[in-house]
């Protein structure tokens, strides 16, 4: 038994005062309304409505009922109104993750620009080198890196745009140790790369204008999850990095470190934002991932113009 709509019939029944008035506003037959109202008193073992020829009239039991009733509806109305309204306006919380370096740099600034845009919308943000579980931790969009194409799962994945790492050095190794000519040169440096689930810590997978070469490297004395952290130790003089290049840019702008082999670049990573379904998504979810897919790609030019323009100043 539909116990909502056998309410729904039951309270314009009583308001109407004739099964035939609430048969004709809720466009369905006589009998139908005769056989909801039938059923909800044969559930609750008690009659609600006092029947004649002429009219119905509620019984004692029946005006109770319909008290709680309409409070009943009320809420369902309402409750089902914002679940239709949450695909259509944006609001509520949003709680999204993104792995450290990438979230910090690109994620952050996109959010604080998305909520100029939807003030109405809280966010709040997860920063970690992990991939979470999305459904059981409870975050509604994940932005993660991947050298691959992502496995296929249940989520949805759009892509956001590419990114990669250059090697940068201080003046003051380059100085004491020399610049390295070509890649073969590179195991008999101090290399460093920041520890990630994406990229392997043992090994450099180069893009350059041979094709792809494979560096490897000595192991570190020193390891670090932070790309930001591998930049500051990188300017101390420590040896050669693999920086992403929104951290390479600021850096090499200022002079704390310059680029080695600049023909050369990591394997480029793909940025996707993860969420858990097509159908009936949250507004708040599909506005944030849209924004995120027109955000992403613009700051990601930038930084490679800036790349571009400052290896063209440098030749």
């Amino acid at each position: 038994m539909d116990t909502l709509t056998n309410m729904r019939i039951f309270a314009r029944v009583a308001e109407e005062g004739s099964f035939t008035g609430a048969a004709q506003r809720m466009n369905i037959t006589v009998p139908a309304v005769s056989r909801a109202v039938s059923a909800l008193e044969a559930y609750l073992r008690a009659r609600l409505l006092n029947r004649s020829t002429r009219r119905v009239v509620l019984t004692e039991a029946g005006h109770r009922y319909l008290q709680r009733s309409e409070q009943i509806l009320a809420f369902v109305d309402q409750a089902e109104a914002e679940a239709a309204d949450a695909q259509v306006r944006p609001t509520g919380q949003l709680r999204v993750h993104a792995t450290s370096s990438f979230g910090q740099t690109y994620v952050t600034p996109a959010i604080v620009r998305y909520r100029q845009r939807y003030p109405s919308v809280s966010v709040e943000l997860t920063l970690s080198q992990h991939m979470p579980d999305i459904i059981d931790e409870g975050y509604d969009v994940s932005v993660q890196l991947s050298v691959d194409e992502l496995p296929d799962s249940s989520l949805v994945a759009q892509r956001l745009g590419t990114l990669h790492s250059v090697l940068c050095a201080a003046p003051s190794y380059l100085g004491e140790h020399g610049a390295p000519r070509d890649v073969h040169d590179l195991p008999q440096h101090a290399c460093f790369q920041f520890v990630s689930s994406v990229y392997p810590t043992d090994r450099w997978l180069l893009e350059g204008p041979d094709g792809n070469e494979t560096v490897h490297l000595r192991a570190p004395g020193f390891r670090i999850n932070s790309a930001d952290g591998l930049a500051v130790a990188l300017k101390e003089g420590i040896g050669i990095g693999a920086v992403p290049m929104a951290a390479a840019v600021s850096a090499l702008r200022d002079g704390s470190l310059r680029r080695v082999l600049p023909a050369y670049r990591l394997q480029p990573l793909t940025a996707y934002a993860l969420y858990t379904s097509r159908r009936y998504l949250d507004a708040k979810i599909k506005t944030f991932v849209e924004f995120l897919r027109d955000e992403i790609p613009q700051i990601l030019r930038a930084y490679e113009a800036n790349l571009c323009e400052m290896n063209q100043a440098s030749v």
